[in-house]
């Protein structure tokens, strides 16, 4: 019996010992020993995605050490499907992805989900992109009071695309439609690729987007013209452009997007993805990238964006109060 115990003891210190160097070996050849997913909640063409796609080479030389990065769009159910992802992938530092606002926070504010602003590492903010109304050029409307009075003569009959229910685009509809007095028509897509694609096929009268998705979009030759820029000041990507409050309707909208991990993420390379990210949007070669696509680049660190994202969800509870923001 006494042999026995012995033999037990040095056999399950041996499979103690095995599965901590398994374990040690394998943080330790992190980053460079698989490729790193990061996961788009939107289609391909989008803003996030574009962007995503844009940092990839810049993340890796950060990071150095043979990283390397896959982008995967998980697009649908207005970025539940990809949040839900991130949220449910392994703590081993080969999955992170990008959160949008405000659906990250308004998802879990209109229905049951997965996962909620708690189930994420977050490892900084990337963009703040604000929302605009865009028509096809061929279209008469020119500016907010003509669409309204359009909107306003025909209730029903102005459909709006939008990344989804409780997306930025489509909280901005709904608030544009409270301001104004009118009933437009929602049309959700699984990203705002596809939302230009329906405005240039005249299948839906406005595309709510974001300002740097339209402009990139419009340097790629879309026959787009845009009503205005939900800011409290007109931004230097579109001086031209009226704020929605110098034409009298007195909102904001944006969309941050930020790359966070699934919450457990070992501290040792949740440290090294946060300096590795900074250190990538702050690369001149990244900063002159986004420029060109016009991205509002605006790096938030992980604390502060935290409380920014928890100051957004204590603003969207009482909106949904107000205003529940659903196509029922």
């Amino acid at each position: 019996m006494f042999l026995l115990k012995k033999i037990l003891a040095f056999t399950l210190s041996g499979v103690t010992a095995a599965a901590a160097f398994v374990s040690t070996s394998s943080f330790a050849a992190w980053p460079s020993d698989q490729p790193i997913n990061i996961i788009v909640a939107y289609a391909p063409g989008g803003g996030t995605d574009i962007v995503a796609r844009q940092l990839v080479p810049f993340l890796e030389k950060a990071l150095g050490d043979g990283a390397r990065f896959n982008v995967i769009n998980k697009g649908g159910a207005g970025g539940d499907i990809g949040f839900g992802a991130i949220a449910a992938a392994a703590t081993d530092g080969y999955t992170i992805g990008f959160i949008n606002t405000p659906p990250v926070i308004t998802i879990p504010i209109e229905r049951k989900t997965s996962w909620n602003l708690n189930s994420f590492e977050l490892l900084g903010n990337v963009v703040d992109d604000p929302g605009t109304f865009c028509v096809h050029n061929e279209n008469s409307i020119k500016n907010l009071n003509e669409l309204a009075a359009f909107a306003r003569a025909n209730p029903g009959a102005v459909s709006v695309g939008s990344t989804g229910v409780g997306s930025d685009d489509h909280l901005a509809m709904l608030m544009f439609e409270k301001t104004a007095g009118v009933k437009m028509t929602h049309v959700p897509f699984k990203g705002s690729g596809e939302t230009r694609s329906a405005i240039i096929g005249k299948h839906i009268t406005v595309a709510a987007i974001n300002v740097g998705e339209a402009l990139q979009y419009m340097k790629g030759g879309s026959p787009l013209r845009c009503l205005g820029q939900m800011t409290a000041s007109r931004i230097s990507m579109a001086p031209d452009w009226p704020t929605f409050k110098e034409q009298g309707y007195a909102f904001e909208m944006a969309s941050l997007r930020g790359m966070v991990a699934p919450k457990g993420l070992p501290v040792s390379v949740r440290d090294r993805l946060v300096q590795g990210l900074e250190k990538a949007i702050n690369d001149p070669g990244f900063k002159q990238a986004a420029e060109r696509a016009f991205a509002p680049v605006r790096f938030l660190t992980p604390a502060t964006y935290d409380a920014e994202l928890r100051a957004g969800d204590t603003l969207f509870r009482q909106l949904w109060k107000e205003m529940p923001w659903t196509d029922k």
